[in-house]
């Protein structure tokens, strides 16, 4: 999704930092080989996450959705060196393929798989997470939310994808449509929690940064 002219678009990202050669290999491998490959963060939001990442320097870090295991990936490169990265995906189908990328990585050690739902998984979790990222089935956001705000130690960061559902955030509600009624639900959460400060990008199709205050 893009909100910008294409043009302005590409050298947006012509002027950003390059993507790595392992995540120029997952893509590829992604688009030849799993269904619905638009569902990749890639080059530009990659990217970003890993300039948040870097900026936050999480010890522990949460993923909803890992899907072929890029964002993960993007998110490990700021991650200290100590540290673990959670993932939770509810697709078994692509169990072996993100391991085969995170393996590949020098992040492969630090990154714990969690196959099933997440609103089942979530509440397993023993950790706490100084940085978390929700990219998966947009009707259970808010439950996530729900689960995850206790998870985040103060200070952390609470980045959610998606929040601007492909420009439906602005039209007129189908009532048969839970995923945007989900988003707007969520998008509405983050603003007026109080133990939240928030920021709403409109970067590719929405990304949220929301700090759980001290």
């Amino acid at each position: 999704m893009h909100f910008i002219p294409e043009a302005l678009d590409d050298y947006v990202v012509k002027h950003s930092e390059d993507e790595p050669l392992l995540l120029q290999k997952l893509t590829r491998e992604t688009y030849q080989k799993i269904l619905q490959p638009r569902m990749l963060s890639g080059h530009y939001q990659g990217r970003i996450l890993s300039m948040i990442s870097k900026l936050v320097n999480p010890k522990n870090i949460l993923e909803i959705g890992t899907y072929t295991g890029y964002s993960a990936l993007c998110l490990c490169e700021g991650m200290q060196n100590e540290g673990t990265l959670h993932t939770i995906d509810i697709n078994e189908e692509l169990f072996d393929f993100q391991r085969s990328f995170f393996d590949r990585s020098e992040f492969g050690p630090q990154i714990i798989q969690h196959l099933g739902n997440a609103i089942d998984v979530i509440p397993t979790l023993t950790n706490t997470f100084d940085l978390i990222f929700i990219d998966a089935d947009k009707p259970n956001y808010p439950e996530y939310f729900k689960l995850l705000i206790e998870k985040l130690n103060p200070g952390g960061i609470l980045l959610s994808d998606n929040v601007l559902w492909s420009g439906k955030v602005i039209e007129p509600l189908d009532p048969k449509d839970k995923s945007t009624k989900a988003v707007l639900d969520y998008n509405k959460l983050l603003k007026e929690d109080d133990r939240l400060e928030t920021v709403l990008l409109s970067i590719r199709d929405g990304l949220t940064i929301s700090r759980k205050k001290p």
